[in-house]
């Protein structure tokens, strides 16, 4: 899934079919429920990519020592960016 179909998927109110894992977590955060992108990230501990989906969740969530700590297992420190920013950033790394 491209971008800009990532993006336009936000418009409906559920998920669209072919979506991987970490496009599902992201669409999950996306649309306010990061409780859901949380339980995705958890069944792929240990992956890279979905430890760093865990460290964003934390993030949200405002635990900023849990998201150092997943954001140091996925290879990376926080960024300097908004939550916002990462979100895109993350969109565009992954879609």
């Amino acid at each position: 899934m491209s971008y800009s179909e990532f993006k336009d998927s936000l418009q409906a109110n559920v998920p669209p079919a072919g979506l991987s894992e970490l496009q599902l977590g992201l669409w999950h955060i996306a649309k306010g429920n990061w409780q859901e992108a949380h339980t995705i990230a958890q069944d792929h501990e240990g992956e890279t990519d979905f430890d760093r989906l865990h460290a964003y969740v934390h993030r949200i969530e405002g635990d900023a020592w849990n998201a150092d700590y997943w954001y140091q297992k996925a290879g990376t420190k926080m960024p300097e960016k908004s939550i916002g920013e990462e979100l895109e950033l993350l969109i565009h790394l992954w879609c």
